[in-house]
C-alpha cells in the first residue's frame, strides 16, 4: 500500500497529517527517510516514525470493562457508548462490540473492527461461551441449578440451551453463570422463570479468556494475539 495510508493507519492519523509527517522527515523506510507519500511499501518492510517502528494493523480487538449506564452500540444520540469510550485512541476504526450487555451491566465487552471474526464467534453454531456474575435478590436453589442445566423454558416458550449456575456466596445470592448462548435479557428472563430478581450482572469471560483485573470500569487494552486466538478458537 501507499506510505502514507500505511501511516495514517498505523498512527490513526488522516491521510492528510500522515502526509505532513512524512513530507517532514519523520519517517522511515528500511532504516533510511522517506519523503514520498505515495511510495509502496508491503509488511516484510520495517516502516518507522519519530524513531519508533511502526506496524500496520488489519484489525483490532479490545477488552473493555464497561461501566453501569453505558451502552454497548457504536453510537448513541442520548447516551455513551462503549465505543465512545475508547473513540480518541482509534479516530479511523470503525468499532462495534462483539456482542452486547445491558445498560445496568458491568464487565468484559469485546470491540472490533473484524466483522468476519465478530460474526463467527457470535454464530448460534458455534456460540462462545461467557460467564457472568450475578448478583440475586432470592438464593439459588437446587431447582433452578438442575433446570439451568437441563435448558430453561422461557415464560414466552422459548427453550433455551443447557447453562450452568453455580453458588460464590454461602447465601447463594451471589453465582456464576455461563451461557453458550445468547437471547435478548437471557439471564434476567431465565432467573424469572424461577421467581428470581437479578440486582447487578457482571461479564468476567468471554471463552477461556477473563477480564483482566487491572482494568478499571472505562478501562480497555487491546488483546494480545494468543487471547484473540483462544476466543477464535473452535
Amino acid at each position: 500500500m501507499r506510505l502514507d495510508k500505511y501511516i495514517a493507519e498505523a498512527a490513526q492519523c488522516t491521510r492528510s497529517e500522515s502526509r505532513e509527517m512524512i513530507r517532514a522527515g519523520r519517517v522511515s523506510v528500511n532504516g533510511a527517510v522517506c519523503k514520498r507519500p505515495d511510495q509502496q511499501v508491503s509488511e516484510v518492510d520495517e516502516i518507522g516514525l519519530d524513531g519508533q517502528s511502526r506496524t500496520h494493523q488489519d484489525f483490532v480487538y479490545i477488552m473493555l470493562n464497561k461501566p453501569e449506564g453505558v451502552v454497548s452500540a457504536s453510537s448513541d444520540r442520548r447516551d455513551t457508548t462503549v465505543v465512545d469510550l475508547v473513540r480518541s485512541a482509534y479516530p479511523r476504526r470503525e468499532l462495534f462490540p462483539a456482542g452486547r450487555l445491558d445498560k445496568t451491566s458491568t464487565g468484559f465487552v469485546l470491540l472490533t473492527d473484524d466483522g468476519a471474526f465478530a460474526h463467527d464467534i457470535l454464530a448460534p453454531r458455534r456460540h462462545v461461551p461467557k460467564t457472568y456474575r450475578v448478583t440475586l435478590d432470592t438464593p439459588l436453589t437446587r431447582e433452578m441449578a438442575e433446570g439451568f442445566a437441563a435448558g430453561v423454558t422461557l415464560a414466552d416458550g422459548l427453550e433455551l440451551s443447557p447453562a450452568q449456575v453455580t453458588p460464590l456466596s454461602a447465601d447463594g445470592l451471589t453465582v456464576r453463570v455461563v451461557l453458550r448462548q445468547g437471547v435478548y435479557h437471557q439471564i434476567k428472563r431465565m432467573f424469572g422463570v424461577y421467581g428470581a430478581g437479578v440486582n447487578a450482572l457482571h461479564r468476567e469471560a468471554i471463552g477461556s479468556v477473563w477480564l483482566d483485573d487491572a482494568l478499571a470500569p472505562g478501562q480497555w487494552r487491546e488483546l494480545t494475539a494468543a487471547e484473540v486466538a483462544e476466543i477464535a478458537v473452535r
